[in-house]
Order: structure tokens, then sequence, then C-alpha cells
């Protein structure tokens, strides 16, 4: 138990000590600089500007939150089940994989009007570009499992006479679970950053418009530490769902694959 606690200890403290020395010069030179507000504001000015906005920036954040989860839904199901399609035959993945290549080298800044004409502004479109921006990793991961699997354990089913389908969901799809966990670390991140730019592009504004939205609102007015806070809550809300997916990794892949074992060096 003394162990543990102090391997939880060494692993927290550093990068908690880092954020507060970080914080506290930037405190520090900010203030003695005497540098305006609205060009770079102190640590406290960003504090104020949270509690004098909580409400609307609650309301953001919910916002984006939604948008995020339900684009990353779909770009989990999408992804997943067109990597199944295209490994179940080689004609189809080079007949279409390489136009997943393309959709991923096009910049979503791009696309993004696109969708807002076809599909009108607003959720919409804003889970439509999230779900694009999301979909290529978890394709392309979960595909790679798929190929990797052992050749001999495929001859091994092939010997045992077992249908394609049958070693697909008995063998290829468990053995690619920690490329699939891989794509889902990806996606979770990259769904954010989709459901932002899809506000810039396709957002609703006043209390139902997310942090997109509240970013660009509070650019318009020069609001600089209202900035930083909008800035700061969309990287805790992707820092957030990473660790939701890093813990479901632990949870499914911790007891055998050795991405996720506990060493004794731990």
């Amino acid at each position: 138990m003394n162990r543990l606690r102090t391997g939880s200890f060494s692993r927290i403290f550093p990068p908690f000590a880092a954020f507060v020395v970080f914080v506290g010069l930037w405190q520090l030179i900010v203030a003695q600089a005497e540098i305006p507000p609205y060009l770079l504001p102190k640590p406290s000015d960003i504090v104020e500007a949270v509690v004098s906005n909580w409400r609307s920036l609650l309301g953001s954040v919910y916002t984006t939150t939604l948008e995020t989860i339900l684009g990353f839904l779909f770009s989990v199901v999408g992804g997943v089940l067109g990597a199944i399609l295209l490994a179940s035959s080689k004609m189809i993945e080079r007949s279409i994989y390489p136009y997943a290549i393309v959709l991923q080298t096009i910049p979503i800044v791009a696309v993004a009007p696109i969708i807002v004409i076809w599909f009108d502004a607003g959720l919409r479109s804003i889970v439509i570009i999230a779900f694009l921006i999301g979909f290529c990793p978890m394709l392309s991961n979960t595909l790679i499992g798929l190929n990797s699997t052992d050749q001999n354990l495929k001859n091994l089913f092939h010997l045992y006479n077992a249908s394609k389908w049958q070693t697909m969901w008995k063998l290829r799809i468990p053995a690619a679970l920690p490329y699939i966990v891989g794509g889902l670390k990806i996606s979770c991140s990259l769904c954010v950053i989709g459901a932002i730019v899809g506000e810039y592009v396709a957002g609703v504004g006043g209390g139902q418009g997310g942090l997109g939205y509240a970013i660009t609102y509070a650019a318009m007015r020069i609001q600089t530490p209202y900035l930083f806070a909008c800035g700061l809550m969309a990287s805790v809300l992707g820092i957030a769902f990473y660790q939701l997916v890093s813990f479901f990794s632990r949870r499914l892949l911790g007891s055998w694959h050795e991405s996720e074992l506990r060493t004794d060096m731990d």
C-alpha cells in the first residue's frame, strides 16, 4: 500500500509542482511588467472572468460537451463498422480506403461551410463536423488492428473450418482492441476540436452557443481574460475526454495487454 501511494505521489507531484511554478511566474511577470489585461491577462484576471461569467461559460461547456459526445459516438460506430467492412474484403479495401485517406487530408475548415449549406446551421452541422474529424483515426486504427492479426492464429481458425465472420468476431476484433483503443484516444480529442471549429462556422449564438461561439464573441469584444478562460475550458474538456477513454482502456486491456499492464518498475 505504501509503495502504491509513493508511486501515485511520484506521478502526480511533478506536473502539479510545474503547474504551480508556471502560474506563479506568469502572475508575477505580467504584474511586474504592467502588461494590460487585453494583451495578456494575469491568472487572477482569468479566474475573475470565470467567476463573473460562470453561468454563460457553464452553458457553453454543456453545449460543446453534448456536440462532442454525439460526434464522438458516431465516429466510433462509423469508424469501427467501416473498418470491419474494409477488412472483410481486400477488393473493397483497395476500392474505398484511398478515398478515406483523401477525406482525412481535406482541411475541416474547408468542408465546414459546405456542410452548413447542406444541413443548415446549428447542432446537426456541428455534430457532422465533429464526426468527420474523428472518423478517420477510428477507421485507420481499427483497420490496421484487424489486418495485424497473427497469421498463425488465422490459420488455426481456418483449420477448424471457422467461417469468415466467426474469424472476424472471435479473433480479429479481439486482437484489434488495442488499436481500437488507440483510435479512441485520438478521436476523442479531435472531436472536441471539431465541435469548436463547427461552432465557429455553424454555431448558434446567445445562451445556446458553445465554446467556439464564446471564443468568437470574446475576441470581437477584446475580452481577453474571458477568451483565455474559454480556451482553457476547451483544453480541460479535451483532457477530461482523454482521461475517460484512458480509464476505459485500463479496464478493457489492463488484465492482458502489455500497453496497460502494471509492472514492478511502475
